[in-house]
C-alpha cells in the first residue's frame, strides 16, 4: 500500500510540474515587465527633472523658486547651480539605471570636480546632503565625491586623472 501512495504521489507531481514551470515562467515575465516599468518612469522622471530645471535657468523668476541659498547666491550663479544640479543628477540617474558603474560614476564624479563652478556648487549644497538618508545610493555617492574633492585639494599632482582610489563593484 505504501508503494502504491508513492507512486500516486509522483504522477500527481509529474503532473504538476508543467503547471509550476508555466507559473514560474509568468512570474518572472511579471517581475522584468515591472523592472523595465521602473526604469521607464524613472527616465520619464529625469527627463521630467530636466524640463524643470531648464525653464528655471532660463527664466530668472522661475530660478527664485529653486533658491535653497537663502539669496546668498547671484541669479547668474545660481543657475549655473542648477546646471551642475542637472549634470551631477544626470550621472546619479545613470548610476541607478544600470548605464554607468560606480567606477565609472567615480571618472566622471573626478572630471566634473575639475569645474570651478561645480566645485562651488558640491560646496554650496553640503548642507542638502546631509539631509539624505544614510543607506541610499545618493548619499554614498555623495560622500564618495566628498572624499574624492578632499583627495583632489590635498595632492600635489597635476595628474589629476590617477587622483583617488575609484570604488570596486
Amino acid at each position: 500500500m505504501g508503494a502504491g501512495l508513492a507512486a500516486g504521489a509522483v504522477v500527481a507531481l509529474a503532473a504538476q510540474r508543467p503547471v509550476l514551470h508555466s507559473l514560474r515562467t509568468r512570474i518572472e515575465r511579471l517581475e522584468d515587465s515591472a523592472q523595465t516599468q521602473r526604469q521607464t518612469n524613472f527616465a520619464h522622471q529625469q527627463r521630467l527633472h530636466w524640463e524643470l530645471l531648464s525653464k528655471a535657468m532660463d527664466d530668472p523668476d522661475l530660478a527664485e523658486v529653486l533658491d535653497a541659498y537663502n539669496g546668498t547666491v547671484p541669479p547668474r550663479k545660481q543657475r549655473q547651480f542648477l546646471f551642475a544640479n542637472a549634470l551631477y543628477t544626470n550621472a546619479l540617474c545613470y548610476y541607478r539605471m544600470g548605464n554607468i558603474t560606480s567606477e565609472e560614476f567615480f571618472g566622471l564624479a573626478r572630471s566634473l570636480l575639475q569645474i570651478p563652478v561645480f566645485r562651488e556648487y558640491w560646496y554650496a549644497t553640503r548642507p542638502h546632503r546631509a539631509t539624505l538618508v544614510d543607506a541610499s545610493d545618493e548619499a554614498k555617492l555623495g560622500r564618495m565625491v566628498d572624499d574624492l574633492l578632499v583627495q583632489l585639494e590635498e595632492t600635489d599632482i597635476d595628474d589629476w586623472w590617477v587622483v583617488g582610489d575609484p570604488p570596486t563593484e
